[in-house]
């Protein structure tokens, strides 16, 4: 059945820093402007955000801050932009959440006139969510070919996923998956390990999602203003953001997990701080600073310097010349 507009119908997705609609920022958008009679138009612009890209986001969509250094910033094609879509209805991908608000934060900051009311707003993640259901009982029908008796009961539903995985494993056997970066292979296989890996796809640290692992291993704050830094990095940086995370409003078990990044940091910091304050170590045996050497042959006695105390010679006896003499010199005038 063929798509009936009454008017145009504007296709658009965003690549950006990161997910944040308050704080991050657009480095591409593309529009199809698809109209009544079946012809459409493509724009598409990239834009400098004025801040770097982190790294997770580049890898996601291949655009590296030296790819868009040269670009303008979003306030001098805002308005192009704007004119683009003109009175078109809206449609993308999830675009109800994240690309309508995002664009229209741009819009807002630059000052461009554009208004979302009498428009229609048409997000094909919906349809899909809706139509094909992420439910256990549509899993089971999907996989299964039957309907779950006594659905929501623990030990019914239970069954009914350990059979989903049974018959995912069979469905799945030896084809092949391609992720975001185009790195193809077989997932889906008979090894729990492997499918750890496969149905953790964030690499999450604390199962929230407040905290996941980069390629690296290292945990790194996955919201907010601080969201794509290694949390070690943000408490060097802010200490007191531990506190803060330790007293607001986040799952046990995330603060458990900040709990144990903060102590191996807090060890980190103060065997360093002790590194520093140790004294300098003494040479090794048998060695001699050069100021020990001078100071050992300073206070050593020196041998071969002459001796300046008068030797003793042995007693003369009295004579009488010697009696005349002392005679002589006391004798009265």
């Amino acid at each position: 059945m063929k798509l009936i507009l009454k008017r145009p119908l504007a296709f658009f997705d965003l690549e950006t820093t990161g997910t944040n609609i308050g704080s991050d920022r657009i480095v591409e958008i593309a529009v199809i402007k698809l109209h009544p009679d079946g012809t459409d138009e493509v724009k598409t612009w990239r834009v400098n955000p004025g801040m770097p890209i982190p790294i997770e986001s580049s890898m996601v969509h291949g655009i590296y801050d030296e790819h868009i250094a040269n670009e303008p910033k979003f306030e001098a094609v805002a308005q192009a932009v704007a004119d683009f879509i003109g009175e078109c209805d809206l449609a993308g991908y999830n675009s109800n959440k994240f690309d309508i608000p995002m664009l229209m934060e741009e819009f807002l900051r630059a000052g461009a006139e554009f208004e979302l009311e009498k428009r229609h707003f048409v997000d094909v993640q919906n349809i899909f969510h809706q139509m094909e259901q992420r439910t256990l009982k549509a899993a089971y029908q999907f996989y299964c070919q039957k309907d779950i008796i006594n659905a929501h009961s623990a030990e019914a539903d239970t069954r009914a996923t350990m059979e989903v995985l049974l018959a995912q494993i069979e469905r799945y056997h030896n084809m092949e998956w391609t992720d975001k970066k185009g790195a193809k292979s077989i997932p889906v296989v008979g090894d729990v390990e492997a499918l750890h890996k496969f149905t953790n796809l964030s690499n999450p640290v604390d199962f929230a999602g407040r905290l996941v692992y980069n390629d690296a291993g290292e945990e790194l704050i996955n919201f907010g203003k601080h969201k794509g830094k290694r949390v070690e990095d943000v408490f060097n940086a802010e200490p007191s953001y531990y506190s803060w995370m330790m007293q607001g409003d986040f799952p046990l078990y995330t603060k458990r997990k900040v709990d144990e990044i903060y102590q191996r940091w807090n060890a980190k910091r103060a065997a360093e701080k002790a590194k520093q304050s140790l004294p300098k170590q003494q040479p090794a045996n048998g060695s001699l600073r050069a100021s020990d050497a001078i100071k050992r042959d300073y206070q050593k006695p020196n041998t071969n310097q002459q001796s300046y105390k008068k030797k003793e010679e042995p007693a003369v006896p009295v004579n009488d010349d010697m009696l005349k003499l002392l005679a002589d010199k006391f004798k009265k005038g």
